[in-house]
């Protein structure tokens, strides 16, 4: 499994706690050279790409007026643009040897809209479209492609959404993080490994494609 993110020192750690040969490539994926370099170094090693899983991401939260438009391009560029340049670059590899899963992690705010996250919601929405537009394109070449659509997940991302609602209500960060709970009908935070779960449906089965596939405990009933 080849990892790539900014942080050199994370990947390192995950690394040495997956089963198996890891392969640790840092990049900042919203740098229009940094895809080809990572595609170029995982290539040299272990040959084309089988398997992409499109996980980079972050939030922002504001009210409509106050979403500057460094806001709007950083969503757009990390959420979106840079899942694109992962993909179109992936297809020709697997298109060739006729098999390939690729897997993007969007985000139930790609099913319906929600107050304060204008930009991230956006280009969630732009991501399932890719996922869809690309499934279609590539549905006769084995290359499957879908979008695994969590909701509040517990994770450094919902601790840090956490953190923001606590400061802006005066709210302890115990009722913080019930809010977020209650928003699930399960009434928890999701967790890492059902949403792994799903990917991993995404990679095993080659009649799943051009999907949005849910994990939000019920929330989006679609």
């Amino acid at each position: 499994m080849a990892l790539t993110a900014r942080s050199a020192g994370e990947l390192e750690a995950l690394a040495a706690e997956l089963p198996g040969r890891s392969m640790v490539v840092p990049a900042d994926v919203t740098a229009p050279d940094a895809v080809e370099s990572v595609f170029a170094e995982v290539e040299r090693a272990w040959g084309p790409v089988e398997v992409l899983v499109l996980n980079a991401g972050a939030g922002t939260s504001a009210p409509l007026q106050r979403t500057t438009d460094a806001d709007w391009q950083r969503m757009l560029d990390l959420n979106l643009t840079a899942p694109f340049r992962m993909l179109r670059r992936a297809v020709p590899g697997m298109v060739e040897q006729g098999f390939g899963r690729v897997v993007a992690i969007a985000s139930v705010a790609a099913k319906r809209g929600e107050p304060y996250i204008s930009a991230y919601t956006a280009s969630k929405h732009g991501l399932l479209g890719l996922v869809r537009s690309a499934a279609s394109e590539l549905a006769t070449t084995g290359v499957t492609v879908n979008a695994v659509c969590p909701a509040y997940v517990d994770t450094p991302m919902t601790d840090a959404t956490v953190a923001s609602i606590s400061s802006t209500t005066g709210r302890t960060p115990e009722q913080a993080r019930e809010v977020l709970e209650r928003r699930q009908p399960i009434g928890r935070l999701v967790t890492p490994d059902e949403v792994a779960d799903a990917v991993l449906l995404c990679v095993t089965s080659g009649a799943i494609t051009g999907q949005g596939i849910n994990v939000d405990g019920g929330a989006v009933q679609s």
